[in-house]
């Protein structure tokens, strides 16, 4: 398997950043939200969770694969055991 850093550092970044605007959802009611954020509503005082729960599981999703793509490219195993 081939090895791309900088894919990586790419998927470890995006991670970052969807936490963020995750905890960004939760805290800050849909009003307050930027207007580029899906779930703005002008007037609305909830928070919407629905937004910030889907935002940390794309990240935690970008963060394992960030994870498995910088694991080492080690050969397969044959399945059988040699004692």
């Amino acid at each position: 398997m081939t090895k791309r850093p900088a894919l990586v550092i790419a998927a470890t970044i995006l991670g970052i950043v969807l936490c963020v605007v995750a905890v960004i959802y939760w805290a800050e009611p849909a009003s307050s939200l930027p207007s580029f954020f899906p779930g703005h509503a002008a007037g609305s005082s909830h928070h919407d969770v629905k937004h910030g729960i889907a935002a940390f599981l794309c990240g935690l999703a970008c963060f394992a694969f960030a994870w498995f793509q910088s694991g080492p490219a080690g050969s397969r195993a044959t399945g059988a055991s040699t004692r």
